[in-house]
């Protein structure tokens, strides 16, 4: 298969899926029980402390990220991983005010700056593995206004009545299945690798678990924790795989399939 027809694929692939899931799934509203989690104590001042406070390890490390990132100055996706490490740093208060006073008015602003870190990762890998100037150019600011107005969208359209997150759906778990797909379509990459990429669907998967069985996993730990605080720690293990896998790998490398 040429560059071209693998290109030609996965862009077919998408349009499918996204023509599939707004002909074929009905528009979804936000559950309100969302809100409700299991940790409601507070603290120092702070309401739901556990769940507002937990969000500092992704502050750290998007700073983290942003400064291995500044030292790899060779990097074709080093663009579009500032603006994944950007919006990784922007959830930690994006997140915490949320649960400062979790409603649809603050989730409106957990949820934006999620989808700059889900669509510069997806940009920092088609510039590394497809097409660097395009996934830089182009790819970067047309995913990242995407990932904005889907959450644009459901936010109006919850305040119109007929809540529809599908578009938001689609570039979380969209971008996360095309991420491996890319890997193995164009294994001549020099910086995103398979290693850094199952670290962090490793971990994300595991955020989504506890965050899933928030009340069960503070139940398990004695009331010490919850599930959802666990989840946003888990959250920050997988930008940090990714930019220690970037630390460690040397620049100017092409890497292998095997090697990555």
């Amino acid at each position: 298969m040429t560059h071209q027809q693998k290109i030609g694929l996965l862009s077919s692939l998408c349009a499918l899926v996204v023509t599939a899931v707004f002909l074929l799934v009905p528009p979804m509203a936000q559950d309100l029980v969302y809100h409700h989690f299991a940790d409601p104590r507070s603290g120092w001042g702070v309401p739901n402390v556990g769940d507002v406070l937990s969000n500092a390890p992704l502050m750290v490390v998007g700073l983290v990220g942003l400064w291995v990132v500044h030292r790899r100055t060779a990097e074709p996706a080093r663009l579009a991983l500032q603006v994944f490490f950007a919006g990784v740093i922007l959830v930690a208060p994006g997140s915490a005010y949320y649960h400062w006073m979790p409603d649809n008015e603050t989730l409106f602003w957990d949820r934006l700056p999620m989808t700059i870190a889900f669509m510069g990762l997806t940009a920092a890998v088609i510039a590394d593995r497809v097409d660097a100037k395009w996934g830089n150019r182009i790819g970067l600011p047309v995913l990242v206004i995407i990932g904005l107005l889907s959450v644009v969208w459901w936010r109006v359209s919850e305040s119109l009545g007929v809540g529809d997150l599908r578009a938001y759906a689609l570039v979380q778990f969209l971008s996360m299945a095309m991420i491996p797909l890319m890997l193995w379509l164009f294994p001549d990459g020099r910086t995103i690798g398979w290693r850094a990429v199952g670290l962090m669907l490793v971990f994300y998967g595991m955020a989504k678990v506890t965050e899933h069985f928030d009340a069960e996993v503070m139940e398990l730990l004695n009331g010490f924790v919850s599930g959802h605080s666990i989840k946003h720690v888990l959250a920050a293990f997988a930008p940090m795989a990714l930019a220690m896998t970037l630390w460690l790998k040397p620049q100017g490398l092409t890497s292998s399939l095997s090697e990555s």
